[in-house]
């Protein structure tokens, strides 16, 4: 394989990449040429990307401990708005 040397969009600094990543996002979203995810498929990328983690052996185990205090964390947080839990309940009835 020949030596490119410092070349290309692969070889910029991770800031970069993203920096001119969300300018192609914005302009894709402008232009509606976008893919808008649904929940189900975010839940799928999501789901998929946790699993190639997993494989790659890059994803962080959590210890028992450490899943409970964060889940407390989360509903720590999410319960300090009374208001916006009401309405999720409210819009659970209905669906």
């Amino acid at each position: 394989m020949p030596n490119t040397g410092k070349r290309g969009f692969g070889s910029m600094d991770e800031e970069k990449q993203r920096e001119i990543a969300s300018k192609g996002g914005q302009a894709a979203h402008l232009k509606g040429s976008a893919h808008e995810f649904s929940p189900e498929e975010a839940r799928q990328a999501g789901s998929k990307g946790g699993k190639a983690a997993h494989e790659k052996g890059s994803a962080h185990e959590f210890s028992s401990e450490e899943a409970r205090a964060a889940g407390r964390k989360g509903g720590e947080s999410s319960s300090q708005d009374r208001g916006r839990m009401s309405e999720i309940g409210r819009e659970g009835g209905r669906k």
